[in-house]
């Protein structure tokens, strides 16, 4: 057992001074219970990250020493039971307390769900994932504030490294979403991960079949909310997972040349791409975007002899691509996805507007077609210049704030963010008597492209007698 140093039981004696903590110590030592506080709550009390969620573990029932809380706390606490799992919770004055009895575990090989027996506290710190989530601190009052870290969990703390307390092999093999969770902690916390229990992550790669597309995601979008997201989808990639669980970012990585020239590492790119986002907003659907902002970029790449490397139509290629990718992956098949594929479908245009001249009748139409997502764009394709150019980088900011001025003159002067058009399509069915037909879209067309070309004002009167006038050269009147 690693020697404590004076510091780290200062830390632990100052958080400890809570009164919960000696509230349920004493429940357990009325019930002649040994507790703990256990797991991520003793991480981040080493990390200064505070969080309302606490885990402790008892030697016998958890769910008796959670019962008994809950009646001593009395009013403003409450009890959820969950005999199934053997586990209780006591929800009081914003804190969750998660009860739990030790235990030991063994796994079958098709499967991560493990047999559950019985065990000592040694037990259940050999059965956690990492070293750093290994430790336990004692709230009972004979050893009130003692921790227990057999695997060194402090040190692990100090060197900033992800291992595991046990062999590595049998940790991912027994659960390999662990795996998911090593490069998720690595990424969220800016820690390695420990060379051997890489290794293994690389020996076992292929036993994250077993896994669940919905719990890759929820790890994955916890990587997506770190500082530095990119991290995650680089270890993925160097560990083999990455081909595994979403080969299609992996196709972007790698540089071809044909007589002599190439083309970025549109991998590269897009992770720098992802960290620029990720340094502006938490938006973690704009974040996503990003990831995603050149996926289409693979399958449409093609040299040719007097252009070079080309990537026609790739971001209409990436949108058609996210469902996909998405039922796959086992992604909310929501208005989020379809927010990401406008931000894919609509990236090149900010882009293509800033390198020629910035005309009304484009931001007019860039403004329709983004609505509210216009601010998320912007930044997006802000985030998108990874030129090393610096003349060419300063020339393009200097262009997008020309763009974003006129957005917001163009939107104050004529709505157009999110518009209706001034006359529907069936009061123009009602004025000629029409049936619906492709008269009638055309004729709204007009009325939409005149007002985004700036030939009309957005008001009714003036679309109205647009109206009039392009009917009479169809030959239809009004009735």
């Amino acid at each position: 057992m690693p020697i404590i140093s004076e510091i780290v039981q200062q830390r632990i004696d100052n958080h400890l001074r809570r009164k919960t903590f000696s509230t349920v110590g004493a429940v357990a030592d009325s019930l002649q219970r040994q507790c703990f506080v256990v797991g991520g709550y003793v991480r981040d009390i080493f990390l200064d990250r505070h969080s309302k969620d606490i885990d402790f573990v008892t030697l016998g029932s958890g769910i008796e020493v959670a019962e008994a809380l809950a009646k001593k706390l009395g009013e403003g606490a409450t009890l959820a039971v969950f005999r199934n799992f053997g586990t209780a919770q006591v929800k009081y004055h914003g804190l969750e307390l998660e009860f739990v009895g030790a235990r030991k575990e063994s796994y079958s090989h098709d499967s991560r769900k493990p047999i559950v027996e019985d065990g000592t506290l040694d037990d259940d710190q050999k059965r956690r994932d990492f070293t750093i989530n290994a430790m336990a601190i004692s709230i009972n009052a004979d050893s009130y504030g003692s921790l227990i870290d057999p695997f060194d969990g402090i040190g692990d703390l100090e060197r900033k490294i992800i291992r595991t307390p046990l062999d590595p092999d049998i940790t991912f093999s027994d659960d390999p979403l662990r795996m998911m969770r090593a490069i998720r902690f690595a990424t969220q916390l800016n820690f390695d991960i420990y060379p051997e229990t890489f290794a293994a992550i690389e020996r076992n790669k292929n036993r994250i079949s077993i896994i669940s597309g919905e719990r890759i995601v929820e790890e994955m979008m916890k990587m997506m909310r770190a500082d530095e997201p990119s991290r995650g989808f680089r270890l993925m990639r160097d560990c083999g997972l990455l081909e595994l669980i979403f080969p299609e970012l992996l196709a972007l990585a790698g540089v071809e040349v044909v007589n002599g020239r190439g083309h970025k590492d549109n991998f590269d790119h897009t992770l720098q791409v992802l960290d620029n986002v990720a340094a502006h907003t938490s938006n973690v659907w704009l974040r996503w975007s990003a990831l995603l902002h050149d996926i289409g970029k693979a399958p449409t790449k093609k040299y040719d002899e007097r252009l070079g490397w080309t990537f026609h139509n790739h971001n209409y290629v990436g949108e058609k691509m996210i469902p996909r990718i998405f039922r796959r992956m086992k992604f909310p098949l929501n208005d989020k996805m379809k927010y990401i594929q406008k931000m894919v479908s609509l990236h090149m245009r900010p882009i293509a507007l800033v390198e020629d001249e910035v005309t009304d009748s484009a931001v007019r139409r860039l403004l329709f077609d983004a609505g509210d997502d216009i601010d998320d764009l912007m930044l997006l394709c802000e985030c998108d210049i990874t030129s090393r150019n610096p003349e060419k980088v300063r020339r393009l900011l200097k262009n997008f704030a020309l763009v974003r001025r006129k957005l917001v003159e163009l939107e104050e002067k004529d709505r157009i963010r999110n518009f209706q058009p001034p006359v529907t399509g069936d009061e123009i069915m009602t004025m000629f008597n029409l049936q619906p037909s492709r008269i009638v879209g055309e004729l709204k067309e007009v009325i939409k492209n005149a007002i985004l070309d700036g030939i009309i004002p957005n008001e009714r009167s003036a679309a109205l007698q647009l109206l009039v006038n392009t009917a009479a050269e169809k030959g239809l009147k009004p009735v």
